[in-house]
């Protein structure tokens, strides 16, 4: 490492440049935790798939939805935990499995929506890092993320441990239901273990591009960050934490919306982050760059180390995060969007969160917000 280390410098870096050895140290325990707790019979009765989730937990299952599909071979439906819970727990098809995501594993919403889903029969899983917390104690099964304790920042590492955890999921409930076979299971699972070189990689790619346009754009009040596929997913996580870290307005934006929404905008020079894995989007992508410059965008292309597809646009920033396939590379396409976010933060001195100022508190798991503490509904008939 040069001198990455010491480009450590707030909470929130930390966090990011601890990614690799957490990931390292995790990927053991998650993947026995995902085997024992998706056996076969769960594996096999299985007929849908839906993941519930708030925040960046929402984000996560967008950002997975491509690889379970692909792995597990089941529709996958990601959803906010208030569309699943309040709207579509009610027309559920028979054999669906749902899992409720939640870092804290004490959220209102998704607990809400567990504990509908099982009383309209489908099977449940929480997925969360608080063993022991409601959600953990919900679901018929439990999937933990939990990590190592770091200090209190936006986070990037719980975020991370749970796409990890919702890969190597896909890759059992895949190898259980046939999809995958033995060795391709295990070479899946080594491929995820890698995934702690990429972002390691990333890092070294991206520190100083992020924190030099961090400087730079001290002006900025709005950005923008576009994704297609599993990197809308990404673009959502990016625009949060700018949200949390920097208290600036953010926009995560699907990469063809751009087209219908952002495009007729009138603040000329809107930093605009275009981020594709260079696979199924990437045409589409190419199209929103040139749309974007013609019409003034400070524009910003994030996109795999190994690929050229923007070489015929010149003058604008390229950030390059590792060669991933694309229904891993959430995991390692967040990695620019965290830098940026930290860095504007130090060179604007802004206060993760607001410090919690202006009538917000965190007592109570939210405040006024009342993201603990929300109303439930537990029955399941329409409304």
């Amino acid at each position: 490492m040069t001198n990455l280390q010491g480009t450590a410098s707030s909470t929130m870096l930390a966090q990011i440049y601890s990614l690799p050895a957490m990931i390292r140290d995790i990927w053991p325990a998650f993947d026995r935790n995902a085997r024992e707790a998706l056996d076969d019979e769960l594996c096999l009765a299985a007929k849908r798939l839906f993941l519930a989730g708030c925040g960046d937990s929402h984000h996560a299952a967008l950002a997975s939805e491509l690889a379970l599909e692909s792995l597990v071979g089941l529709p996958t439906e990601p959803m906010t935990a208030l569309q699943f819970s309040r709207y579509a727990v009610d027309f559920l098809p028979d054999k669906s499995l749902v899992i409720g995501i939640s870092v804290s594993g004490q959220v209102s919403r998704t607990l809400e929506a567990i504990q509908r889903a099982r009383k309209a029969r489908a099977t449940t899983i929480g997925l969360t890092g608080t063993p022991g917390s409601r959600i953990a104690l919900a679901g018929d099964r439990f999937l933990s993320t939990a990590t190592p304790p770091f200090d209190f920042a936006p986070g990037v590492r719980t975020y991370v441990a749970t796409l990890l955890m919702l890969y190597l999921a896909a890759v059992r409930l895949g190898e259980a239901r046939g999809k995958l076979t033995l060795a391709q299971a295990a070479n899946t699972r080594a491929e995820i273990a890698s995934l702690a070189d990429a972002v390691e990689q990333t890092l070294a790619l991206c520190d100083e591009p992020a924190r030099q346009l961090a400087r730079d754009w001290q002006d900025a009040n709005e950005f923008v960050f576009t994704g297609g596929g599993p990197n809308f997913g990404t673009a959502l996580f990016s625009a949060a934490k700018i949200i949390e870290a920097c208290g600036d307005s953010a926009v995560g934006q699907d990469t063809e919306e751009w087209t219908h929404l952002q495009y007729f905008a009138r603040a000329v020079n809107t930093p605009t982050f275009i981020i594709t894995a260079g696979d199924r989007d990437v045409s589409r992508a190419h199209e929103v760059a040139v749309a974007a410059k013609t019409i003034g965008r400070r524009v910003i292309i994030i996109v795999p180390e190994d690929f050229r597809g923007f070489g015929d646009l010149e003058g604008l920033d390229t950030w390059r995060f590792a060669p991933i396939r694309e229904l891993f590379s959430p995991l390692v396409a967040c990695v620019p969007g965290m830098l940026f976010a930290a860095y504007r933060a130090q060179f604007i001195g802004e206060p993760f969160f607001r410090a919690f100022g202006g009538g917000r508190d965190v007592a109570g798991g939210g405040g006024i917000s009342r993201i603990r503490t929300s109303e439930m509904v537990m029955d399941t008939k329409n409304r």
